[in-house]
C-alpha cells in the first residue's frame, strides 16, 4: 500500500545506532546507506523505512498527530523493539500492552525516537 516512510534526523549515525537496535527485533536490516540517507527493509527487499537529513538543509521537525507504526508478528517482538528503544535512550510514549479501545489484540508500544518522531511497534495478533 505504501512504498516507504521517512523521518529526519539531525545526527545520521546516533540515528542508524538507535534505528539497528529498534528494528532488529522486527528483521529489519540496513539495506542503503549514503548521500544523507540510511534505508532499513526485510533482507533482499528495497529499503521501506528512511531516516534523512532534510533535503532542503533545514532542522528537522515533528509533525504534530504524526506517527510510524510498524507491524510485529508477535507481541514479544513489540516488546523487544520497545526494550531496545528505551536502552537507546527514546522517550517512553505509552508502555507495551493491550489497547483495547481499538480492538481486542491490539498490543502496541509507543516511543519517540533521538530526534522526537513518535513511533508505534504494534501486533495485531492474540498472542
Amino acid at each position: 500500500m505504501y512504498s516507504h516512510t521517512t523521518v529526519g534526523a539531525n545526527d545520521l549515525a546516533r540515528a542508524k545506532d538507535f534505528y539497528d537496535a529498534v528494528l532488529e527485533p522486527l528483521g529489519l536490516e540496513v539495506r542503503f546507506s549514503g548521500g544523507g540517507i540510511i534505508g532499513w527493509g526485510l533482507p533482499g527487499a528495497r529499503p521501506q523505512f528512511l531516516v534523512v537529513r532534510p533535503f532542503d538543509g533545514g532542522d528537522p521537525s515533528v509533525g504534530n498527530g504524526s506517527m510510524i507504526a510498524l507491524l510485529a508478528e508477535k507481541r514479544s517482538i513489540v516488546d523487544a523493539c520497545y526494550a531496545a528503544a528505551m536502552a537507546q535512550g527514546g522517550l517512553n510514549e505509552g508502555a507495551p500492552g493491550l489497547r483495547p479501545q481499538y480492538h481486542r489484540n491490539y498490543y502496541g508500544a509507543y516511543f519517540r525516537d533521538l530526534d522526537g518522531n513518535k513511533i508505534c511497534v504494534v501486533c495485531h495478533q492474540s498472542e
